[in-house]
């Protein structure tokens, strides 16, 4: 019997669905984008209908892939189904499941009854909760949110994205205090619609996201709710990662219902794709923003100073926690070059551009476009461009824009390896940019640590898939799947005292624009 495993891998630009099989190879994917909305500066929001029917339209696309048409889409109740190798006509039974990781942070609130979004999803890159985080923040709120939730106070959580849509859309405080409306995160939001409502569910690495999670008890807590004025019938069903939520045909697109199983926010799927079950094991997703995370055990440990604690993942009973750093703009200041600024016409191309100067050119670029996050927090600056002169070019201005990424990141490492204990031994790496060579041979420079890149472009993806197995039976242990992990390339830090300017140069541009 063969188990085919439909990940989603829902973003912040996009929407993929990927094949996987019982060896974790991805058998074919899709991936459909949605449009990001810019209503005031600061503001970023999202159409959380159009994800939910991307997502379907995602899955539709790969059953077309799969040269099998959508009313003959094998199920776990069929047999003799035609399998994806249909060119051969081979006949096999297959059971088939439905697994989620998704962006974090960004926050939806809907009618239940309607089943509609009383607004557009509030991004985890919208600042529009900074002025309440601030007098928070000036009430002296700080300490007891971090005891409880392990975050700052920051608009990049989801509760001041909740507060601010319950109290500025026309009639939401009415419909809240009659108990008819629903808040969650993505993954909470497309469980409910695939479902068709009958379940409202998150896990717990998406609630340790959103600031009204108590990270000692793993459930929601009372003060948190009330210091945003969020009721807790609002709040979602809070399960493990390795749980199964429940059952879909994907608006009918399978004949009989496939399970729900295995879901986890993107940061902490990469973790356990990356196969970092062990404490001290740390990586790095570079995506639209990065999260540098590296699992500290079974302990909610207090995070050193500009860092957050958050569930890593939870399995087979136990919870693990990790250090988390977030970096708003690493990816997303590649697109904007290329979408934007049109230097490029697809960051792809920066690498042979940047590598064909020397260097810099003494320029920095930092790309505060949503504020600056860990470890800095400030959310109210913006981006700026230090350095430049007639001297400079297009080939410097894009090398100090993949330079940024690696700079940040640094910021990161250097504060968890003083927690931990001191240098990590490696940092797994996965994401888009990581197909940079350069980018990737840079942050080992400036590290000082190997980067491990795996063949796996997908962690996010790959994590919940091992949690959807987890949830099933199909693996009893960390044990039966540390060997999917295979590493493509190892970047090893190249020691040069120029590293050591370059960065200072770095952390002098940061300081100038705080100063600001």
């Amino acid at each position: 019997m063969s188990n085919y495993i439909i990940a989603i891998d829902q973003s912040t630009s996009s929407t993929k669905a990927l094949l996987f099989d019982e060896q974790c190879r991805v058998v074919a994917r899709t991936n459909v984008d949605h449009k990001q909305y810019y209503p005031q500066t600061g503001w970023v929001e999202h159409d959380a209908e159009e994800i939910y029917n991307n997502l379907i339209t995602a899955i539709k696309l790969l059953s077309e892939k799969l040269r099998v048409k959508s009313e003959e889409f094998p199920t776990g109740q069929m047999t003799g189904a035609k399998s994806m190798a249909a060119a051969n006509s081979s006949l096999f039974t297959f059971h088939f499941s439905l697994c989620l990781t998704n962006q974090r942070e960004t926050a939806v609130v809907w009618n239940k009854t309607t089943g509609k979004p009383i607004a557009n999803a509030v991004v985890w890159q919208d600042t529009r909760g900074a002025e309440l985080c601030r007098q928070l923040r000036a009430d002296g709120k700080a300490d007891m949110v971090m005891a409880k939730s392990g975050l700052l106070i920051d608009p990049n959580f989801s509760a001041s994205g909740v507060k601010w849509l319950l109290d500025n859309t026309a009639g939401a405080r009415e419909l809240c205090s009659r108990g008819e409306l629903l808040m969650g995160t993505i993954d909470t939001w497309l469980i409910w619609k695939l479902t068709g409502g009958k379940v409202h569910a998150t896990d717990y690495t998406n609630a340790s996201r959103t600031m009204l999670f108590n990270i000692h008890t793993l459930d929601w807590d009372d003060d948190l709710l009330q210091l945003f004025d969020i009721p807790r019938s609002m709040m979602p069903e809070l399960k493990p990662c390795d749980a199964i939520y429940g059952e879909t045909t994907c608006e009918g697109l399978f004949p009989n219902p496939i399970p729900i199983a295995g879901v986890l926010g993107d940061s902490h799927g990469a973790l356990v794709g990356q196969m970092c079950f062990e404490p001290g094991s740390g990586k790095v997703t570079y995506g639209t923003g990065s999260s540098v995370m590296v699992n500290i055990g079974d302990e909610p440990k207090a995070a050193p100073e500009g860092l957050v604690t958050s569930v890593g993942f939870s399995a087979f009973g136990k919870v693990y926690y990790g250090f988390e750093g977030n970096i708003y703009s690493t990816g997303a200041t590649l697109k904007w070059i290329a979408d934007q600024l049109q230097l490029v016409g697809h960051p792809s191309e920066m690498e042979a551009l940047a590598t064909s100067v020397a260097d810099n050119g003494g320029v920095y670029i930092v790309p505060a476009f949503s504020g600056l996050g860990a470890p800095w927090w400030q959310s109210d600056v913006k981006g700026a461009v230090f350095g430049l002169t007639f001297a400079a070019t297009k080939a410097h201005f894009l090398r100090a824009a993949l330079e940024s990424i690696a700079y940040q990141i640094k910021d990161l490492v250097d504060v968890m390896a003083r927690a931990t204990g001191g240098s990590l031994k490696e940092i797994a790496a996965d994401g888009g940019p990581t197909k940079n060579q350069f980018l990737m041979q840079f942050q080992a420079d400036m590290l000082s640590t190997p980067v491990v890149c795996t063949e796996v472009d997908d962690a996010s993806a790959l994590g919940a898939v091992i949690m959807n197995g987890f949830a099933r039976g199909i693996w009893k242990d960390y044990t039966d799947v540390v060997g999917f992990r295979k590493v493509t390339k190892t970047f090893q830090p190249q020691q040069s005292p120029h590293n050591d300017e370059l960065y200072q140069g770095w952390r002098e541009a940061v300081h100038r624009l705080i100063a600001k």
